[in-house]
């Protein structure tokens, strides 16, 4: 059985959940088999071995398990992304739209530079609104995105149009 394949046996539809209508990707089950773990976090970085990434960035709280593996392989320091009010020292933040209202991720003010080269990775692109602010607060510092990363990507809800000019990467398709 290939990954794909794989990961599609492995990967759950929650049915309403968190709430009526909604059908969540669980993960949970992927991150039990660490040999298929192992694959994913190989397919990532064999996408971007060869493009001088110098850190990867990852979205609280799903990034964290596939950012830090990642960047672990390829060689290079981990920058979290987080929630506002959860980063301890000087932040610059991005706010973003829900559809019942904003949201705002932080990021410290010397996590990145104008000389790196920055993968940002998710577990999972929706409406694209978390991701576009990443790429935002990585641009604010003057790094470079060199690319969004994610387990899974929902095409039927376009957020790859709001991620416009970078590069999308999505091992599965739904």
């Amino acid at each position: 059985m290939d990954v794909i394949e794989s990961l599609n046996k492995t990967i759950r539809d929650i049915l309403d959940f968190p709430v009526k209508g909604i059908v969540f990707k669980d993960i949970t089950p992927l991150l039990s088999d660490i040999k298929l773990y192992n694959s994913v976090i190989d397919i990532m970085a064999e996408q971007y071995k060869d493009r001088k990434i110098t850190k990867v960035a990852g979205l609280e709280s799903r990034g964290f398990i596939f950012g830090i593996s990642l960047a672990q392989k390829l060689g290079v320091p981990f920058v979290p992304i987080r929630k506002k009010g959860k980063l301890p020292y000087k932040t610059i933040s991005a706010e973003y739209c829900l559809e019942y209202g904003t949201a705002c991720i932080e990021v410290h003010t010397d996590a990145i530079s104008e000389s790196d080269n920055v993968l940002i990775v998710d577990d999972l692109l929706a409406t694209g609104g978390t991701s576009s602010a990443a790429v935002e607060l990585v641009k604010k510092l003057k790094g470079n995105v060199i690319a969004c990363v994610f387990l899974i990507e929902l095409l039927f809800l376009s957020g790859r149009s709001k991620l416009k000019d970078i590069e999308v990467f999505s091992i599965l398709k739904y």
